[in-house]
């Protein structure tokens, strides 16, 4: 039945006559209107658990190339997008690389990990007035189906995405992708998907308040719906208080739930965070809440094929307390104390830093009730303002998460170190 409505919204969209906007009247060309651009990114974690358990960590060196073109001229816009990955891993790997977490290299049969790997994809596009269709290798970031670029390499998938933006302040995608491509693997198919149908869109009430309704279809998986509302009111010049609600619904397939030894089928979780900003400083106040029947919590992102999860993209957890730990087990409340600092104001343009404690009690396991996990995480990022390394990023972020024993069956106590050093080149 979804596949049959995003077939009707997609008409819909594409036959809008009275559109208030007209991206494609405003075209300037096939090449006009082109881009080229690379990210090298070299990116290093490093997991010390606890426990007994192994440690883990990987670092690599990656180059990402993007290229956009412009739409033709006319009523009807013709593009294409394409981009080509390269890693080369820099450390030794074996013993040390597979935590699912980290997956920058994925390992062999041998137990090693990958020296390098390189892979590319390619889109073709079609714009008529406001509305885009894209089908091919692309990068989707919606609430329910959004690519992990939090890594080495990003993740991609392919497929078809509608995308409509005929009415000022009102966004609707629709879309359905059969295959998707690990971030550490080559292949287009490396992650095992079947197939993902998306559907929804948002809408900027006013200037304050905006608010999105998705809702995605994982073929033998699973059926997920997001609702998000964002509002802010403003204090004073330099003052705002922002409240940021998002939730999810996930319901498992019966055929899932048997096969990955789920013991039920249901989960909600939301979160509803209040920021208080002023001046160079922001203060977080946050609580987050899982319920439903599934020892899986909330079930997002990983791979079929080696992982069994979902395959809806590792980004997708649009909620508060989602650090290292995501805070979704069964039953899990977690409430959350973050700041945020711009140096800026202090004479040192592009320098921040955050902070946040998460505490997360009530977790549900095979075995226990009543279990607790707690994160302390630390993030200084830089960027380069001026000079020839203009937009050069130093990201350094930490963890120190410790879960109870009670809860061992769902998390493991570490210490992660990330460090990520991004310099983007636009080519043209």
């Amino acid at each position: 039945m979804l596949n049959k409505r995003i077939s009707l919204i997609a008409l819909g969209m594409l036959s809008a006559t009275q559109a208030m906007a007209n991206d494609q009247a405003e075209s300037k060309g096939f090449v006009e209107d082109s881009s080229l651009k690379v990210l090298l990114r070299n990116a290093y974690i490093n997991r010390d658990y606890k426990d007994g358990n192994e440690d883990k960590a990987e670092w690599g060196q990656a180059a990402i190339g993007t290229f956009s073109s412009g739409f033709t001229q006319g009523t009807v816009g013709v593009g294409v997008d394409a981009f080509g990955l390269y890693a080369l891993r820099l450390d030794g790997g074996k013993g040390r690389s597979g935590a699912g977490g980290i997956d920058f290299f994925k390992q062999g049969d041998s137990g090693s990990a990958a020296d390098d790997l390189s892979k590319g994809g390619a889109a073709v596009k079609f714009r008529l007035s406001s509305t885009t269709l894209t089908y091919g290798d692309q990068m989707p970031a919606l609430p329910v189906l959004n690519y992990d670029n939090s890594r080495l390499l990003p993740e991609s998938y392919t497929g078809t995405l509608i995308t409509s933006r005929e009415i000022k302040g009102l966004e609707l995608n629709a879309g359905r992708f059969t295959a998707e491509s690990r971030k550490s693997a080559e292949g287009r198919d490396s992650g095992g998907l079947k197939s993902i149908n998306v559907l929804g869109g948002s809408y900027q009430f006013t200037e304050q308040f905006k608010a999105a309704l998705y809702a995605s279809d994982v073929e033998d998986v699973l059926k997920k719906q997001y609702v998000n509302a964002n509002y802010v009111f403003p204090i004073d010049k330099d003052q705002s208080l922002t409240l940021d609600f998002n939730g999810y619904r996930t319901k498992l397939d019966d055929s899932y739930v048997r096969k990955s030894g789920a013991t039920g089928d249901d989960n909600k979780i939301w979160s509803l965070a209040a920021t208080f900003a002023t001046g160079p400083h922001s203060f977080t106040l946050a609580h987050q809440r899982s319920t439903g029947d599934s020892n899986l919590g909330y079930a997002y992102g990983g791979y079929q094929k080696d992982q069994g999860r979902v395959g809806d993209g590792g980004n997708t957890i649009y909620l508060a307390n989602s650090y290292w730990s995501d805070f979704n087990a069964e039953d899990e409340r977690s409430w959350q104390l973050g700041y945020g600092l711009d140096f800026g104001t202090f004479g040192i343009p592009g320098l921040s830093y955050n902070f946040a404690y998460v505490r997360g009690d009530n977790i549900t396991t095979s075995t226990s009730e009543g279990g607790t996990e707690r994160e302390i995480f630390n993030q200084f990022k830089y960027v380069v303002q001026s000079g020839p390394a203009k937009d050069l990023s130093v990201k350094v972020r930490s963890s120190i998460l410790r879960v109870s024993q009670k809860s061992s069956e769902y998390n493991v106590s570490g210490n992660e170190l990330r460090v990520f050093v991004d310099y983007p080149i636009n080519i043209f």
